[in-house]
């Protein structure tokens, strides 16, 4: 296929039975883009589970969805971001009883020298391993932050008062996913702390993993908002949930399964960090009252086709759980 006007679009969509006129969505299309629009919403998941639009204004319904989820999403997913950092960074200052970052390194970075006694020598490896490529990482970060002229970073480097860079100038530079590495080489002791602290539910947490798990999960959601991908459909997920992950959110809300191939876990994910971290019942319940509306009135703009893909029959049920659990 050659290259195509936009006039030479519309009648491309027509003629892959899609309905499209006029100048209304002329201009939406313009607007959305081709590629990144229809070529990027007609399908679920994977290019080979095309939805069954049959009008373009069912995919317009679409991408408005899935800027209505960001917008939505965006403010309660920063918070939580730096509620945890703040927690975690409390946790290693007390831990280490210092705020300098190589103390941090000898104390709670689990290595092949405090590595639990019933560890193998390739496990202890394993761990040694993971703590020198997160010394890399962080210096790598620091390094970069110090190029660009970051004056949360040259402000320490640049004054004779400092000697290096303290871990809360650290933490300020630290993306979810860099949070997430540093909490995955903290010792058991340090986690645990940590997850006592946030009030993760440690039953199902044998080995003190959850923080971390959860950490990752919330990134892949984070970083599609902030890069302007696609979400309604969970295509960002990057990980399977754990067994524990799994177990941890239907202990604790009551629900009969979650695995996250849909959008609504991660609303029950978001809102089980935020009534942990005291957010008021008011406020999480308005959050799962404007997601309920946002995809109803999705629903209101597509085929029931469509609608039986991309939204589960159950959704009202598992956010009524989410309500009792507050």
């Amino acid at each position: 296929m050659g290259y195509k006007t936009i006039n030479g679009l519309m009648r491309h969509l027509r003629d892959n039975e899609i309905q499209i006129s006029g100048s209304i969505q002329k201009r939406q299309l313009m607007n959305t883009g081709y590629f990144h629009g229809y070529k990027g919403y007609r399908f679920f998941k994977c290019a080979q589970n095309l939805l069954p639009f049959t009008t373009y204004k069912e995919v317009y319904a679409t991408i408005q969805y899935d800027s209505a989820l960001k917008a939505l999403f965006y403010g309660k997913i920063m918070f939580i971001e730096t509620a945890v950092k703040n927690i975690v960074l409390e946790s290693i200052l007390v831990n280490a009883n210092s705020e300098n970052i190589q103390d941090m390194f000898d104390k709670l970075i689990s290595g092949y020298n405090n590595s639990p006694s019933s560890f193998t020598i390739d496990q202890r490896k394993k761990l040694q391993q993971n703590k020198l490529n997160l010394q890399k990482s962080i210096h790598a970060n620091l390094a970069y932050a110090y190029k660009r002229d970051n004056p949360k970073i040259t402000h320490f480097y640049n004054n004779s008062s400092y000697t290096d860079v303290p871990v809360w100038g650290l933490f300020e530079i630290m993306t979810m996913g860099d949070l997430g590495h540093v909490l995955s080489c903290l010792t058991y002791e340090v986690r645990d702390d940590i997850s006592k602290r946030l009030g993760l539910n440690i039953s199902c947490d044998t080995y003190r993993q959850l923080i971390y798990q959860y950490i990752y999960t919330l990134k892949d959601l984070r970083n599609s908002i902030a890069h302007n991908a696609v979400l309604f459909d969970t295509r960002f997920r990057s990980i399977d949930p754990t067994n524990s992950m799994k177990r941890c959110l239907q202990l604790e809300i009551g629900l009969p399964y979650i695995n996250f191939k849909a959008i609504d876990d991660y609303v029950i994910l978001m809102c089980y960090f935020l009534k942990l971290l005291k957010v008021s019942k008011a406020e999480i319940k308005a959050f799962i009252r404007n997601f309920e509306k946002i995809t109803n009135d999705y629903k209101n703009s597509v085929n029931i086709k469509v609608t039986a893909i991309v939204i589960r029959p159950d959704l009202k049920e598992r956010m009524n759980l989410l309500e009792n659990f507050l």
